[in-house]
């Protein structure tokens, strides 16, 4: 038997705040929440069904007293599904987030930062094109 990624745990300072911004920007609800802690996901996992086959893992937002020092070693990307990049740019900065130079030059993605300050990438759009755009 194998095991399964089931949860992808991010420290933070206020998790309440960053799964509400996680939520706004992909469309997640919260699926669980402590005094310290706030999962979410955009579907409700049993057991059976991950038993079955590897499903999307759920986010938790974990409350640790220290703040982020350095650069993140794990971060998400995250690709625009029905909207340009440059335009999913603009909401994700009216959600919260923020341009960030982690020394990344010229480059085909941008990379903000959400309300505490970890970088996450936003790759190409996947939204459908008119025929004759690229």
């Amino acid at each position: 038997m194998t095991s399964r990624f089931t949860e992808l745990v991010i420290d933070c300072r206020n998790p309440e705040r960053l799964a509400a911004f996680w939520c706004a920007v992909l469309a997640f609800q919260v699926i669980a929440k402590r005094s310290d802690e706030v999962e979410i996901a955009y579907w409700r996992p049993t057991a059976e069904q991950v038993r079955q086959r590897q499903m999307p893992p759920s986010v938790i937002f974990k409350q640790v007293p220290e703040g982020k020092e350095i650069k993140n070693r794990l971060h998400l990307d995250v690709s625009p599904i029905d909207r340009s990049q440059g335009e999913e740019v603009e909401r994700l900065f009216a959600l919260g987030a923020r341009n960030a130079d982690i020394g990344q030059g010229k480059c085909s993605w941008e990379v903000p930062s959400g309300p505490e300050g970890n970088e996450f990438c936003l790759l190409r759009s996947l939204a459908p094109q008119a025929p004759g755009q690229r």
